[in-house]
């Protein structure tokens, strides 16, 4: 029975991660924290729930990736990018990772959380920055339709950098900051920017997850029942978001994130 909820965990977590482009781990991360003795039989702590997590995203976001990829929408030159500071970065949030406690961890997850819940519904109220940036780039997706937006080197490392810190750190996959500034600050359509950063979650997941293994923080046997579920859950993710308005997305990602917030907090709160 617990294999059989750990599958349907990956089908949830990456089914709904993909949507919204944060990789899954935004749902992991917490199931794992709060039901390990039911799941497991045993407590998981907040480190290895996040090695877990990222792990997981590996498969995830590569399913997600990849029928994004079919329609169009990823910006692999864009993605490359951006990973050039984001796996680095992934690493060092990796390694500071156990450096949390268990209440100091849900307090600034949620607390991260809260902020990023806050940023998207000030998007209602806030204009995508009218800005040319010097580097220009248009895309044309499955359907024809073509999309222009742009941005500078400078602040797309800088993006890609606090995107691989916070995947490393918190195993959600850092969307939850890539896709609202790439779209507030470089105006990239929402579609693009979240399929963009799940193929910037899939390469940054390798090299945090790498440093979560050689730190002892990955729970294979959960990993290889999250597996199956994921692949399925990140390729059915992709199929709905395509079918999603730009609005809907954000929304789903507005809900997603306050809930999460409230959750976490409460439970550090209550470990102080």
């Amino acid at each position: 029975m617990e294999w059989i909820l750990l599958v349907l965990l990956g089908v949830v977590a990456a089914m709904f991660g993909s949507i919204v482009g944060l990789g899954g781990g935004i749902i992991i991360v917490p199931v794992l924290m709060l039901l390990g003795p039911q799941l497991t039989g045993g407590e998981i702590s907040h480190a290895t729930a996040v090695g877990t997590s990222l792990t997981m995203l590996i498969i995830t976001a590569l399913a997600s990736t990849l029928s994004y990829a079919k329609k169009k929408l990823v910006d692999f030159k864009s993605g490359w990018l951006f990973f050039m500071t984001s796996g680095p970065a992934a690493m060092i949030g990796s390694a500071l990772t156990s450096r949390f406690q268990g209440a100091a961890f849900s307090l600034s997850f949620g607390i991260f959380m809260l902020l990023m819940a806050g940023l998207l519904v000030a998007r209602d109220y806030l204009k995508p920055i009218n800005r040319e940036w010097p580097i220009q780039r248009t895309i044309v997706d499955a359907k024809g339709q073509e999309h222009t937006y742009g941005y500078a080197i400078v602040p797309a490392l800088a993006i890609g950098f606090a995107v691989g810190l916070i995947s490393g750190l918190f195993g959600i996959g850092g969307g939850s900051l890539f896709v609202p500034l790439m779209v507030l600050l470089f105006r990239f359509p929402p579609h693009t920017a979240t399929a963009t950063s799940m193929f910037v979650i899939f390469l940054s997941s390798i090299l945090g997850s790498g440093m979560h293994g050689w730190l002892g923080e990955i729970n294979y046997w959960i990993v290889l029942a999250l597996v199956p579920g994921a692949w399925i859950g990140g390729k059915l993710g992709a199929m709905i978001a395509g079918r999603m308005s730009g609005k809907g997305l954000l929304w789903l990602l507005r809900v997603t994130l306050l809930l999460l917030a409230a959750q976490l907090i409460c439970d550090g709160l209550t470990k102080l």
